[in-house]
């Protein structure tokens, strides 16, 4: 019995094994690859259009901004000339100011506020003055001093030359009505000449002088 030898198989014939190819993704390939902005889709890259982003984000915020300022202008504030000397030396003729149109929908008006309203005689026109009595109040004036409720009511706002030597008789305020007097006692037309003010016409109340810039502050 003879051995048996296995054929030998020549090296050239045997395959050798295939080495990876890289990948390279195609269109037709359903691969989603993630990757970081390119500086030109960030806005951070220096091309021709690389600060447009950046341009309507700024836009955008100004469009807002001024929006808004125009909305607390248009409904809360308001910007007011002054006319005349009545309200001197705190107001003096061709001053601006803010007036609130938005407080008295939800507070009182108070003795010492500065209101604005319209004229009783002739509501076309609007008038500046100070309160100085509520409803229910008794007002009276003795040789140019104040008196509220037979009480001397203190005025630092007005200066020994604008306090005059007018006197009257106690007034009392009537209901929903208010007593103001101008802070110039000698150039003012006022609830002396022509009686108290209704609430309803009382629209706004003084806060801020803005021009000249010099005498920028608020008014108390």
């Amino acid at each position: 019995m003879s051995n048996w030898t296995p054929p030998s198989i020549p090296e050239s014939a045997i395959p050798e094994p295939a080495s990876p190819q890289p990948f390279s993704p195609s269109p037709d390939n359903n691969l989603q690859l993630l990757s970081e902005p390119s500086p030109a889709e960030n806005g951070t890259g220096s091309g021709p259009g690389a600060w447009l982003p950046q341009f309507r984000v700024w836009v955008r915020d100004l469009a807002v901004s001024l929006a808004l300022a125009g909305f607390v202008i248009l409904f809360l504030y308001q910007p007011v000339k002054v006319e005349g000397t009545s309200m001197e030396p705190r107001l003096t003729d061709q001053e601006r100011a803010f007036i609130n149109k938005f407080i008295y929908r939800l507070g009182t008006v108070e003795r010492g506020d500065v209101v604005v309203f319209r004229y009783p005689r002739d509501v076309s026109k609007s008038f500046i003055k100070r309160v100085v009595g509520v409803p229910g109040d008794r007002v009276e004036m003795r040789a140019g001093e104040l008196f509220v409720n037979g009480s001397q009511v203190p005025e630092p706002y007005i200066t020994a030359g604008f306090r005059g030597e007018d006197s009257f008789e106690p007034v009392k305020v009537p209901a929903d009505e208010f007593f103001v007097l101008g802070d110039h006692r000698n150039s003012s037309n006022d609830s002396r000449n022509w009686g108290t003010v209704a609430q309803k016409n009382i629209y706004g109340k003084a806060e801020l002088v803005y021009w000249p810039v010099g005498k920028w502050g608020l008014l108390d």
